[in-house]
């Protein structure tokens, strides 16, 4: 059974009409595209894909979760970044997604960010998600 929320603070929503050819908003208009499958996928390009989007809300959740994880430590991250590539290709019958996540933290060892980085990958919420369902790896760089 899967972990459940102790309790709902926030809840995005959003409208999509279209498809990976459509366009794409929230109800509160902090986001609006226009979607496009990319030109490697046989789509137009010229707008942004759901990988692209899920690789940006997907990173600044491990952003913030970093920090989280670094608190236990009492490390500086202030300086970290996060880069994400989402892959997607043919699965079976239809298509799935793989996630590689790469954390460097400046001045710090490349294994102390790779503990961070692991500390990191078991206390956010996508990466919750995601476990067991998608190939992740998280890597220090």
């Amino acid at each position: 059974m899967p972990a459940v929320p102790e309790s709902i603070v926030y809840t995005a929503k959003s409208h999509v009409t279209g498809g990976r050819d459509g366009h794409g908003k929230t109800d509160d208009g902090a986001l609006e595209v226009d979607l496009r499958a990319p030109k490697e996928m046989g789509g137009p390009g010229g707008g942004t894909n759901p990988e692209q989007l899920f690789a940006v809300g997907y990173g600044a959740c491990f952003q913030g979760a970093l920090g989280l994880a670094a608190k236990e430590t009492g490390a500086d991250v202030s300086n970290s970044v996060v880069e994400l590539e989402v892959g997607f290709g043919k699965e079976g019958e239809s298509f799935g997604l793989a996630v590689k996540i790469m954390v460097s933290v400046p001045g710090m060892d490349k294994d102390e960010v790779q503990k961070l980085a692991d500390r990191t990958h078991d206390l956010c919420p996508y990466s919750k998600a995601t476990r067991g369902n998608i190939p992740v790896e998280v890597v220090a760089v």
